[in-house]
């Protein structure tokens, strides 16, 4: 493998080099106008001293909520920039799980919008570290009780403060930890993962190079959150971002056409529904929209959740440009492989990003397997966490520096990988490994399902049954039963025996998680407690 370099770095130096770089260009654009890289890398500096002030010494932990907005990526870099560390707050969570990340990682400054300081306020005797509220979304200066606003902590300091190093960076070692970032918490309590200033200045040009960004590439994040991956990356190449906060997919489109986009970033759980809106009109003849005019996308991206190959090809058929997926997770910080826009085997998440070694091991002997066999997931580079909060232990991280990831797949010839399903999730039917996305894949080829489920059902003769809960496009139409049963033939003609669909139902909406994973775990305990109560009847 060739050697892959990256610049050693601290994080904030990312923005610093893009100010010097390219000083007016447009760094973030949102609705209410636009930021330069010079304006943003002032802005850090700004909260860079404010935190300098406000702490009074390094190393201490400052929750940011990456909400889809400029001041964000302000906040982000000027919390490094400051010696601190980042903890991202996701601001969609509840009070409990707000409760756990502040607590586990002993943030002492909150820097969030008024939603999330309210509840920071109704918890605060759980959070016994936690000095000052700062609300970053309150313009007319009118906050929660006990919260600052986020212009009177700023004028607080004094104008003679210089901020941390004269505004250089707030440290020299790129081992150090730069931001802790969550897990989402799908296979129990999320943990707090370490990222250093390395993991993530090599993850930043490790996603540049496999997306093919550039000083000339305009992306377009139209996703809940601001996520620190595509922020990073467009920094490090210099890119132009736009946010779009409007959930509908086009009108996420028009804006990407009007902004001259290159790259379309999006959620599946939405790049689905767009995929189901332009869905031809077998009946009528071709009755889809029309892409927006002036388009001049190079390629969607998802990530986060499986796209099904049946919207991959809708979407690539209507847009007339790949449509790529990728895999990571926040250990990885987070992206350890993309396909390649411009040859995306469907079907895969590609191969793996520059510096990034994968191997598949058995489960139980923890050998490597051949091509094709299926295993558990290991990867190793520079992108690899340095651990969990409070994990003092080896943790998924081997003395070789493999982290094993928690998921299946296997490996073809190129080094291509294909992932089964997580280990948690999957389960046995007769012995046999039963993988509810596989299964998934397969109903969500069906054009009159809008999305769907799939976890065990409970079976004291063959371990777990496939149950599947689908959302229908048409939920209201004639003939509901015969639609289902229908669906569930044509689906079990294409599933191995030990696959089949033996229970099924309509639901609303796929449970999921703030950023759009299946929620298997409150699924699943559900459907094992109905399966208790109906075998006790």
């Amino acid at each position: 493998m060739p050697r892959f370099t990256y610049p050693e770095l601290p994080l904030d130096a990312l923005l610093r080099r893009a100010a010097v770089r390219d000083p007016g260009g447009c760094a973030v654009r949102t609705a209410s106008g636009s930021v330069t890289f010079a304006e943003l890398d002032d802005r850090a500096d700004r909260y860079a001293t404010y935190l300098e002030h406000r702490l009074g010494r390094r190393g201490a932990r400052v929750g940011v909520a990456n909400v889809l907005d400029a001041e964000f990526a302000a906040v982000y870099y000027g919390t490094v920039r400051s010696g601190n560390t980042v903890v991202l707050v996701n601001p969609l969570i509840k009070e409990a799980g707000l409760v756990h990340v502040c607590a586990t990682a002993r943030v002492e400054v909150a820097l969030v919008p008024g939603e999330t300081a309210e509840l920071l306020v109704k918890a605060q005797e759980r959070l016994p570290d936690l000095a000052e509220i700062v609300v970053t979304d309150a313009p007319d200066g009118v906050v929660p009780a006990d919260t600052v606003p986020l212009a009177v902590a700023l004028d607080r300091v004094p104008a003679t403060a210089q901020g941390p190093a004269g505004l250089g960076s707030g440290t020299t070692d790129l081992d150090a930890d730069a931001c802790i970032q969550f897990t989402t918490g799908t296979t129990g309590l999320p943990r707090g993962v370490r990222l250093s200033h390395r993991n993530l200045v090599a993850n930043a040009a490790q996603i540049a190079h496999a997306h093919g960004l550039g000083s000339d590439s305009v992306t377009l994040n139209h996703l809940p959150l601001y996520h620190t991956m595509h922020l990073n990356s467009a920094v490090y190449s210099g890119a132009h971002q736009v946010l779009c906060a409007d959930p509908d997919p086009l009108a996420a489109l028009r804006l990407a056409a009007g902004s001259g986009a290159t790259h379309f970033y999006g959620l599946p759980a939405r790049l689905h529904r767009l995929a189901a809106a332009v869905r031809p009109d077998g009946e009528q003849g071709d009755g889809r929209p029309v892409p927006p005019t002036g388009l001049r996308l190079t390629a969607v991206l998802s990530g986060g959740t499986a796209l099904s190959p049946a919207a991959t090809r809708q979407l690539q058929d209507w847009l007339g440009v790949p449509v790529v997926q990728g895999y990571g997770m926040a250990e990885l910080s987070p992206l350890a492989h993309s396909q390649d826009p411009r040859h995306p085997l469907t079907g895969s998440v590609g191969g793996p990003v520059p510096g990034t070694e994968c191997r598949v091991v058995d489960l139980a002997s923890r050998v490597p397997v051949d091509v094709y066999s299926t295993g558990e997931v290991q990867i190793r580079g520079p992108q690899v966490m340095t651990g969990y909060l409070g994990d003092d232990g080896p943790g998924p991280v081997d003395a070789g520096g493999w982290f094993s990831t928690g998921d299946i797949g296997y490996l073809n010839p190129d080094g291509i990988l294909f992932l089964v399903d997580r280990l948690g999730d999957v389960f046995k039917y007769d012995n046999e490994l039963v993988s509810p996305t596989a299964v998934e894949r397969i109903i969500a080829d069906d054009p009159r399902v809008a999305e769907c489920v799939v976890v065990g059902w409970p079976d004291p003769v063959h371990g777990a049954r496939v149950w599947a809960g689908i959302v229908l496009c048409e939920p209201t139409a004639p003939g509901l039963l015969d639609v289902l049963d229908s669906i569930v033939v044509q689906a079990n003609d294409r599933l191995a025996p030990f696959e089949q669909i033996r229970r099924v139902e309509v639901i609303d909406a796929v449970p999921r998680t703030p950023v759009g994973k299946p929620e298997r775990r409150g699924l699943r305990r559900s459907i094992h407690e109905r399966a208790a109560a109906e075998a006790a009847a």
